[in-house]
């Protein structure tokens, strides 16, 4: 059973979402601020957590970014939750490190949806970032990405990638060539498809290259092919 921390200071919306998460079979852990919902996170590594923005104590976007810079906690997927629609809001949401973003008002359906894609990626009794994969090396020029270890290295260095991250990289490496749209993109490695949810494809694309890039001099990888979308250089 899937443990899910929920951080929300509104009591109407956290009764309703752990009532259809528990609905759901997932194990629902929850808390009203962002300081407690923090050291929540840290002491019950929970598989998945749905966070509010706009909290008591610390914000989400701050427990998002302490969370991100954590050994133990960094790999935890995060949903954020939030009223804040404007596409700034979002974008720096995905920056501090979240999954996915879901404004309210938001449909019980949709979020269950968001949660069940995320959390599939890994099988039960696995940690975040254990993902269930065969022990399987992709090595491209001095890039090697390491199912076994979920991890990512470039020249023998382990870079920080987040699950996400990873699984976007290695999907697009493993179809070199071949152009994805933002959709395509959402409903392959995040596992749904919602109108408007594109730009969480860019934000993601953009890590990685500054991961692969500014970080550690590598030539720009994925290719934005305009009009259309994403592809890995087939020459690379």
């Amino acid at each position: 059973m899937s443990k899910i921390l929920v951080i929300e200071d509104e009591k109407n919306i956290l009764e309703l979402v752990s009532f259809n998460l528990e609905r759901e079979g997932f194990q629902v852990i929850s808390t009203m601020d962002g300081t407690s919902g923090l050291e929540m996170a840290r002491e019950e590594l929970p598989d998945l957590i749905i966070l509010d923005v706009m909290l008591p104590g610390m914000n989400g976007l701050e427990v998002c970014r302490e969370l991100h810079q954590d050994p133990a906690a960094g790999n935890i997927p995060v949903v954020i939750l939030s009223a804040r629609a404007e596409e700034l809001d979002k974008v720096l949401g995905l920056e501090m490190g979240a999954d996915d973003y879901i404004v309210k008002p938001f449909s019980p359906r949709e979020l269950l949806a968001r949660v069940k894609a995320r959390l599939r990626r890994y099988s039960p009794g696995e940690s975040p970032g254990e993902k269930n994969t065969p022990g399987k090396k992709l090595k491209i020029g001095q890039l090697e990405i390491d199912d076994d270890k979920y991890a990512v290295f470039y020249k023998g260095i382990r870079q920080d990638f987040t699950p996400i991250e990873f699984e976007l990289l290695r999907f697009l490496a493993q179809n070199r060539g071949k152009v994805y749209t933002r959709e395509q993109l959402l409903e392959q490695v995040w596992g749904y498809y919602y109108p408007g949810d594109s730009r969480t494809v860019d934000v993601h694309v953009r890590h990685i290259r500054q991961k692969l890039g500014s970080e550690t001099g590598v030539t720009e990888l994925i290719e934005t092919v305009r009009g259309v979308g994403y592809r890995f250089k087939e020459d690379s």
